[in-house]
């Protein structure tokens, strides 16, 4: 009997963001919000934390973010707890983006893949961060591990902290700038399921705080796929200003806002409420 292929990524993001709305929620446990919580920096304060948020939100909300970082610097407790995060979110109904912003080439870029995109592996996510800067080819691998196992692939394209301008608005020898060429790679990945009218799997980070930076750069933002839009909330950005960043790709847009939601812990009900309000804005200006 042949296996069913995977539902694909793009699809199943599509379902989970209209029927939870379009929001991702980071789950980013620093040293910092522990405090805040009145936790430990330490293993057991970050378990609580990860529980609480996961407990609270899973059910809920369409992604939730993992910070890989904010886990490993804790070693292999850290990382346990990591694991039981994933499997504990997707369990729950919840997609798992898992933010590692990995990049490298060759057999250490398909031992990442691996790593976050093997439905046998502990920490295989619904989706992973990767960074294009070692050129884009060289996410091959996992971009072919994301569609044989119906995961997805975000990769950075115009983030929004100032040092990216350095590299992501460089203009190559065709006058194309090196954001413009990953946006228009990733549009390629997505052509298949985009000609099946599906959301396609492979999506770009582009920040919320950008204003009108694509348009400037000759970046089209219309890549088929998803927009992770980091910048809400802390770093300054709205849900209204959403339209005039992404423009007529805004229905694709899925929020990440970490921060904005997290400092309504340790309480379950005020990071269920903050959510759900976050989520209703955006829905606003997407419609």
């Amino acid at each position: 009997m042949t296996t069913p292929a995977p539902t694909p990524f793009g699809t199943r993001l599509r379902a989970a963001m209209d029927a939870r709305g379009p929001l991702c929620v980071g789950i980013d446990p620093h040293a910092s919000l522990l405090a805040d919580w009145g936790l430990g920096d330490d293993v057991a304060g970050l378990e609580r934390f990860t529980r609480t948020v996961v407990d609270a939100l899973a059910e809920r909300v369409a992604v939730l973010k993992p910070q890989s970082a904010f886990f490993e610097r804790f070693g292999s407790r850290g990382i346990a707890v990591l694991e039981r995060a994933v499997a504990d979110a997707r369990a729950a109904g919840a997609l798992v983006l898992m933010d590692a912003k990995r990049g490298d080439i060759g057999s250490t870029m398909a031992a990442y893949a691996s790593a976050y995109l093997d439905p046998a592996g502990p920490l295989f996510s619904d989706a992973v961060t990767v960074s294009p800067y070692l050129g884009f080819g060289s996410l091959r691998p996992a971009l072919d591990a994301a569609r044989a196992a119906g995961a997805g692939v975000f990769a950075l394209a115009l983030t929004s902290n100032p040092e990216g301008a350095e590299v992501q608005h460089a203009v190559r020898p065709d006058g194309t700038t090196v954001a413009a060429t990953v946006l228009t790679a990733l549009k390629a990945e997505n052509a298949a399921e985009a000609a099946e009218g599906r959301l396609g799997s492979y999506g770009a980070v582009v920040g919320a705080t950008l204003g009108g930076t694509a348009h400037r750069l000759g970046a089209d933002l219309a890549i088929d796929g998803p927009l992770l839009a980091p910048g809400i909330g802390a770093q300054g950005a709205t849900p209204d200003d959403l339209p005039a960043v992404f423009g007529a790709a805004v229905r694709n847009v899925l929020p990440s806002v970490s921060r904005g939601v997290l400092r309504h812990g340790p309480d379950a009900a005020s990071l269920v409420a903050a959510a759900s309000r976050m989520a209703d804005e955006v829905r606003a200006v997407a419609e």
